[in-house]
């Protein structure tokens, strides 16, 4: 269920709150093989199931630039701010891989509201997203997100 703000105004007094979950996505072969060929980064443990088989993982990864940006798939269902003109990714302060995701692994990302600060014709939001997977403790990616939502 996404969290609604009715306006940019009412995220400051939500700070330190968990903003919810996305649903699970499966991270199968073709998504990482597309990946590779948007990025050029075909190294072996991401493309070559056969010799991925052998190697540490016992299979495929996911490229932890490709969980990163499911990350933008993510934060639409979980958060959404009304009232605004345009909400635009601003960057990111931080990101981490503390786990690596295998073929046919399933994902979401979970939310915290973790800093509001006005900025000049809106507010900035630093939303920290985990990307969590299936039956691990570890998460796959923590990555606090920087979005401007301008009025």
């Amino acid at each position: 269920m996404t969290t609604v703000f009715a306006s940019p105004d009412d995220l400051a007094p939500a700070v330190g709150t968990h903003l919810g979950h996305s649903a699970w996505v499966e991270i199968d072969q073709t998504r990482i093989d597309q990946f590779a060929e948007s990025t050029g980064d075909h190294q072996w443990i991401h493309v070559d199931p056969e010799r991925a088989a052998a190697g540490p993982f016992g299979a495929t990864i996911a490229h932890g630039y490709l969980t990163l940006a499911m990350t933008n798939q993510f934060l639409p269902d979980i958060v959404r701010v009304d009232g605004i003109s345009m909400g635009v990714n601003y960057g990111v302060d931080r990101v981490r891989f503390p786990s690596p995701v295998v073929v046919g692994s399933r994902v979401r990302g979970g939310a915290e509201l973790v800093q509001v600060d006005e900025v000049s014709g809106g507010v900035q939001a630093v939303i920290r997203i985990t990307v969590e997977i299936e039956g691990s403790d570890r998460p796959a990616c923590v990555v606090d997100s920087v979005s401007r939502f301008l009025r």
